[in-house]
């Protein structure tokens, strides 16, 4: 056996009973960008689909395109990263839900040729992480052009939406204040949104009001806590994943692994957290290019197996990054396409 991260669907599911009671009433709009965080995206969009998620958070256009080959015609797909309007068309096609926070973007829409369906537009308010979205002294003028789409036909109002920072309490509640405020107008403006969404993870599961319609969870879905914050325990989540490596040889005290730094594991780490082996927990000492060194066990051999992080090691994606100060997702996402994943259900077992 080499190297390979073993996703488990059925904890997978778990966590999204989990999540869809945390953020009841809405709904759980489940994230799946960059390659659903590492998981693989067509085998978690598979079984969050078997598992009733209606709802994808799928970033670009192209991840799009990928989920609705996979979940099917009936699914919502909300994309938030457009480049203009080859995207758009696409997006369009795909019957996709359009996360719009650029004036300019209603231009390219607008000059679209007309299609058999609408664009599904949700309409995105800057509410002051000025991580894209409509200014709020311009929010007037993007309803009008809104509105002329609707009028034309060429667009559905579907979602007001936008990103908060999750970083204080009062910072949030500053941002929803902005956000209802945008919803006062867009109402005004005869624009009623069918869906609104304002919350992620952390929001979702700590503070109703947030929920709205729809909850954007991604971390949480995969069993990634946030760095420096509620523990899996306390969150009612569990890794969905372990990084399994082999020893390929024992010298001395020492003993190596056939995973390094090109398989994903950020060489700072070395020194800094142990690996769980049969023998418990073993410190590393160099992470080199495609091989790492930690401390020896008794009756090591070759071909044993090790848990490098996550479900059933020593360490969670998220301690290695609190070690480094990043976040779990960061760590997560390092894990390189090269380590094949296998997953394990109540089914047989596949690999890709």
């Amino acid at each position: 056996m080499s190297a390979e991260y073993l996703v488990d669907l059925d904890v997978f599911a778990r966590n999204l009973a989990r999540v869809r009671e945390a953020v009841a009433p809405a709904r759980h709009m489940l994230v799946v960008k960059d390659d659903a965080y590492g998981h693989g995206i067509d085998a978690i969009v598979r079984r969050a689909s078997a598992e009733g998620v209606t709802w994808f958070g799928a970033f670009d256009v192209e991840t799009g395109r990928a989920v609705r080959a996979i979940a099917g015609a009936d699914a919502r797909i909300f994309v938030w990263l457009l480049g203009g309007v080859a995207d758009l068309a696409a997006g369009v096609a795909a019957r996709l839900d359009l996360g719009i926070g650029d004036e300019a973007l209603l231009d390219d829409l607008a000059s679209l040729p007309p299609a058999s369906t609408p664009a599904r537009v949700h309409l995105k308010i800057d509410t002051g992480l000025h991580r894209n979205g409509i200014r709020p002294e311009r929010w007037s003028a993007a309803l009008e052009r809104v509105s002329t789409l609707v009028d034309a036909r060429a667009a559905s109002f579907e979602g007001l939406w936008s990103h908060i920072a999750e970083a204080s309490d009062a910072d949030d509640d500053n941002a929803r204040e902005v956000f209802l405020s945008a919803r006062t107008a867009a109402a005004a403006a005869g624009l009623t949104p069918r869906f609104s969404h304002l919350a992620a993870s952390a929001a979702g599961f700590a503070r109703a009001p947030f929920r709205e319609d729809l909850v954007r969870v991604g971390a949480f879905s995969y069993g990634i806590r946030p760095a420096g914050g509620p523990s899996e325990t306390e969150l009612g989540i569990e890794p969905i994943a372990s990084l399994l490596a082999t020893v390929v040889s024992v010298e001395g005290d020492a003993v190596r692994i056939d995973l390094g730094h090109l398989h994903g594991l950020p060489s700072v780490l070395q020194g800094r957290f142990s690996i769980a082996t049969v023998a418990g927990g073993r410190r590393v000492r160099a992470i080199e290019a495609a091989t790492t060194v930690v401390d020896g066990w008794p009756d090591a051999v070759p071909g044993d197996t090790v848990v490098v992080f996550g479900r059933g090691g020593a360490a969670s994606a998220t301690d290695l990054a609190e070690a480094v100060d990043t976040i779990g997702e960061e760590i997560a996402l390092r894990v390189s396409p090269l380590v094949p994943r296998r997953y394990t259900s109540n089914g047989p077992r596949s690999a890709r």
